[in-house]
């Protein structure tokens, strides 16, 4: 075990998997978005693929969109484009707040957002905490891009479910972080997408002035209501601000949302969050900058109406999931 709560690496497996094959003999591997809709990809390898604890999981090597991270049938990252997703998950939070120094994150096994928050000079201390031993195991060993900050001294590892572990501690973050999978029936994340999770546990836990940043699904024009308008509209009942954004992200076919909240409000101007990209911020950022948040933030009319008129409220009663499995729900 590491310093800071890193195991040694298991040896890798030699999976196998069942793949289609075109005239070619061209593997592919072939995502169902929905019961009319699926989306192939042509592969070089299948890296790892296995069923953990909590969720099936599988590492593909592809032709287009290189190493890519496949949970419970759903992408959840792809080595080309992942600076999108990632970019636009934590930046825009720790850009709005004043001084951010301590960083909770949700989920983010692979590693990628702990990567993007280490990112800012004012970062003293990033928890994460994945509930699979497994994701975090073989995105350590095969994504390399993501090797310093997995060694890095400010980062804390936590092998446990999210809620408990944040319910759990005593101290309170400046920032938290939703890196979560999708909400999928029987997956282990839709109880961190409810309204009680949000007001009764995570909320005490942000600090004053702290931010809670969540993705929240698809947010296409035919794919906004899955669960993207629903999540806003959950936070709406626990925070006081709340701003969506959105942007395309080619490897999953979609345009994404994300959701920040807080108790105070966001008002960074353009030339305030260029400035403090610059002075803040290690290295170039690949995709974001403040005029594109601007336009991230800018929805067009058919998602700010369904916003705007959404009423339900996401709780473990009354959860909206988006098409698949998770592991749980397969087993019944």
């Amino acid at each position: 075990m590491f310093g800071n709560g890193f195991p040694e690496i298991h040896k890798a497996t030699s999976p196998t998997q069942t793949l289609h094959s075109n005239q070619q003999d061209c593997h592919w591997y072939e995502e169902t978005i929905d019961d009319d809709l699926k989306w192939s990809f042509a592969l070089n390898s299948v890296l790892h693929q296995g069923t953990s604890e909590y969720q099936d999981i599988a590492l593909l090597d592809t032709k287009r969109f290189g190493k890519v991270l496949v949970i419970d049938g759903k992408m959840q990252s792809a080595e080309r484009d992942e600076f999108i997703y990632h970019e636009c998950l934590i930046h825009p939070a720790l850009l709005f707040h004043p001084n951010p120094k301590t960083v909770f994150i949700m989920g983010g096994g692979e590693g990628s957002a702990a990567r993007e928050i280490l990112k800012h000079t004012t970062i003293e201390k990033v928890v994460m905490c994945d509930i699979d031993q497994e994701v975090v195991d073989f995105c350590r060993r095969f994504l390399t891009v993501n090797s310093d900050a997995f060694c890095n001294k400010k980062l804390e590892l936590v092998i446990k479910d999210a809620k408990a572990e944040l319910e759990k501690r005593e101290e309170k973050f400046d920032i938290i972080v939703g890196d979560l999978a999708d909400p999928v029936e029987g997956g282990p994340c839709y109880q961190l997408y409810t309204k009680s999770f949000y007001q009764n546990i995570l909320k005490p836990k942000l600090s004053p002035n702290g931010i809670f940043v969540t993705q929240a699904g698809p947010a296409g024009i035919f794919t906004h209501k899955e669960v993207f308008t629903s999540i806003y509209n959950t936070m709406k009942q626990v925070f006081k601000y709340v701003k969506a954004y959105t942007a395309h992200v080619p490897s999953f076919a979609d345009t994404w949302g994300w959701v920040m909240a807080s108790d105070h409000e966001f008002d960074v101007e353009v030339d305030e969050m260029d400035r403090r990209i610059e002075e803040r911020v290690n290295g170039e950022l690949m995709y974001l900058n403040a005029p594109s948040f601007v336009s991230a933030a800018t929805l067009n009319k058919t998602i700010s109406l369904a916003l705007e008129k959404e009423t339900e409220v996401y709780s473990e009663e009354n959860a909206r999931f988006i098409h698949g499995h998770g592991v749980a729900y397969r087993h019944i």
